[in-house]
């Protein structure tokens, strides 16, 4: 093993042990949140309700995590404990459920129905980004030395499959941003009109950029969809792994792959269960099995109309980011090459080709 590989596995297990204490502290402050909100009789649901079921649901996630970080951090990573981890990893991601809603809630200047139940998604999600590293960590001592040399892939656009699922996430968000912008226009959908939509946002706390935009004609929930429209694409298309030429300053240097996929992972993870449980309780609602209240709507059936909508659009373009997250991970990842025979300690290869034909573009 060359020097530089030594000094690479060192640092990696100094980053390994950090992310494990990390986990064990965030398990302990998460089971503490838990208890100190039944203590305190603060509620943990977004629509408030029973405070101690989700309260003690917390401290159930988060003791058994600490503990299983704990084990980690002292005894090395087991094949039981790597289970409880993930188990926890699931758990938490469930927890963390709509946490973007709120994020976007806040951006425009609106409160949170529930800060208590907000500080838990937020909380959850950090929890569920540490454990699910954890739950990676210590592999590599269980593992060969990998040689020195590794192929940055070339930049490559998605296969035809994926591509068809980002046309399918960008066509939902069609119908959503005409209502909205509709809307934003002084129009009438649903029975609403443009003047009433804002007057209700007005009423439920909204900033005074959320107010301004509307009434200049632009929704802001619309441009954010055409955000969303734009990750999409950047996931699927070599531009999102090189920066083209229309980006100044950055033209031709390599996208940091963070960069889209931590955004692509909030996302699909609110947005993919957000929108499918939305259409199973709007399919409920349709077929008569329950009943929705109307809110500022004229009548049930108005609102069922816009939350068709709004849901689908969510659903679509949700399940499209899980599927061109997935695939932009898999053509950005690193290929870490074997040594030729005859080749010093520390030295690459030379020019590898990368799983999609071609030679590396760089090397790190």
């Amino acid at each position: 093993m060359s020097t530089r590989d030594m000094n690479t596995r060192d640092m990696n297990t100094r980053a390994e042990q950090r992310t494990m204490t990390a986990t064990l502290v965030w398990g302990v402050a998460y089971a503490g949140f838990g208890l100190a909100c039944v203590l305190s009789g603060t509620s943990l649901s977004h629509f408030g309700g029973d405070a101690e079921g989700m309260g003690w649901a917390v401290v159930a996630v988060g003791a058994p995590a600490a503990l299983a970080a704990g084990a980690v951090v002292r005894y090395g990573m087991r094949p039981a404990l790597r289970v409880l981890l993930l188990s926890a990893c699931v758990l938490t991601g469930v927890m963390a459920f709509s946490l973007l809603m709120d994020v976007i809630t806040l951006m425009f200047g609106q409160g949170v129905d529930s800060p208590a139940s907000t500080a838990n998604k937020a909380l959850a999600a950090v929890g569920a980004v540490l454990l699910a590293a954890t739950a990676r960590s210590a592999r590599s001592d269980h593992l060969p030395a990998v040689p020195d040399g590794t192929a940055v892939p070339k930049p490559s656009a998605a296969p035809r499959s994926v591509q068809l699922a980002a046309w399918v996430g960008t066509l939902a968000f069609l119908p959503y941003a005409a209502m909205k912008t509709y809307w934003a226009s002084g129009g009438t959908f649903a029975g609403v009109a443009g003047e009433e939509m804002l007057a209700v946002s007005e009423r439920n706390g909204a900033s005074a950029i959320f107010l301004a935009l509307e009434s200049w004609g632009l929704d802001p929930t619309a441009l954010l969809a055409l955000l969303g429209v734009f990750l999409l694409w950047g996931l699927v298309r070599p531009w999102g792994q090189v920066f083209p030429r229309w980006t100044p300053f950055l033209r031709g240097r390599r996208v940091p792959r963070g960069l889209p996929l931590a955004p692509a992972l909030l996302g699909a993870a609110t947005l993919a269960p957000y929108g499918v449980v939305g259409i199973g309780y709007l399919a409920l609602v349709t077929g008569g099995a329950v009943t929705m209240g109307r809110g500022d709507f004229p009548s049930e059936g108005d609102a069922l109309l816009v939350a068709w909508i709004g849901i689908t659009a969510f659903a679509a373009h949700g399940i499209a980011l899980v599927v061109a997250a997935r695939s932009y991970w898999l053509r950005t990842r690193p290929v870490r090459l074997p040594m030729a025979t005859g080749s010093t300690p520390g030295s690459a290869a030379g020019p590898a080709a990368t799983p999609g034909g071609g030679t590396s573009c760089g090397r790190r």
